[in-house]
């Protein structure tokens, strides 16, 4: 089935220890978007500036990704400079340039209003509310935020958790928001929020998801994937939104919800997280096939004993 993202398109610019890149795609919506593509239809909801190129669209179009929802307006592309010099895990920020994303108000496309997957990527929380409530046809939500909303925003994100089905989250992210240094107590009180589920990432130790009591089965167990080891990480830039792209994108494949498919779909997950940090931006990504992803799911699988 279909999935819609609402995000960010960009042009990064990158310094790792393996070296510096300027003004490549990247963005949440892009990455989550080619990650999601390799497992089901996907449609983009985005805004780009006159410096987003035929060259810059057909990345998406390349992965049969739906473009009618990105929007072209006068200026430039958001743009944002990092660097990981220092800690791998922990982008340094140089620059931030929204741009024409300043004033992003997402409108869902009536092409698009048969979509039965959404993921609202890290935007102003009344924005994701906003895109919810215009999407009354959804079976399952997913979401993102980070700490400078939980912190400046904490009101108008309190109410869009009230309309998510699974969050997805760092875990200082998780004890932030509940105000809790101990993170399955953090867990709880999220949920509490609103979610039926919480997945929560812990970068290079994999992830842990939370199921709030009756949701998607019976139980309340977590149940925790690991993370595959990588030799050389070239890039973290994306990794989060990649990760959910796989998530997301491998529900949507199923014709199920329960508790089992969500377990599946943080292996899934973690397999495009573990691909999108071996190149820069989004280069890995746009070059993988199905058999290179199932086959490195197959090692995730003997990696836990996942049946």
């Amino acid at each position: 089935m279909s999935i819609l993202v609402v995000g960010s398109v960009a042009f990064d610019t990158i310094a790792t220890p393996s070296g510096r890149v300027e003004n490549i795609l990247g963005g949440a919506a892009t990455y989550f978007a080619l990650a999601a593509s390799y497992f089901t239809e996907v449609r983009v909801v985005a805004v780009v500036g006159d410096d987003f190129t035929p060259e810059h669209k057909q990345v998406f179009q390349a992965h049969n990704i739906d473009t009618r929802g990105i929007e072209h307006a006068k200026g430039n592309t958001f743009r944002w400079g990092g660097q990981y010099l220092e800690n791998l895990n922990e982008a340094k920020t140089d620059f931030t340039e929204l741009n024409v994303f300043q004033t992003f108000d997402p409108r869902i496309p009536q092409e698009y209003e048969d979509t039965k997957f959404l993921f609202l990527a890290n935007i102003q929380p009344t924005l994701q509310s906003n895109v919810r409530k215009q999407m009354d046809g959804v079976r399952l939500t997913g979401a993102d935020t980070m700490n400078f909303w939980i912190n400046g925003a904490r009101e108008q994100l309190l109410e869009t958790l009230k309309l998510v089905s699974v969050l997805l989250i760092n875990d200082a992210e998780v004890k932030l928001l509940a105000a809790e240094k101990n993170l399955p107590r953090a867990a709880l009180k999220v949920l509490a929020m609103g979610p039926q589920a919480l997945v929560v990432k812990h970068g290079e130790y994999g992830a842990t998801i939370f199921f709030r009591e009756g949701a998607f089965g019976i139980g309340s167990h977590p149940f925790r994937a690991p993370a595959l080891p990588i030799e050389e990480v070239k890039d973290p830039t994306g990794a989060g939104d990649s990760f959910a792209g796989g998530f997301m994108g491998y529900i949507a494949s199923q014709d199920e919800l329960n508790r089992e498919v969500l377990k599946r779909a943080l292996f899934y997950g973690g397999v495009m997280g573990s691909f999108a940090v071996e190149e820069f931006g989004t280069e890995r990504l746009q070059k993988l096939t199905r058999e290179e992803i199932d086959a490195r799911f197959q090692v995730f699988r003997e990696l836990s004993h996942l049946e």
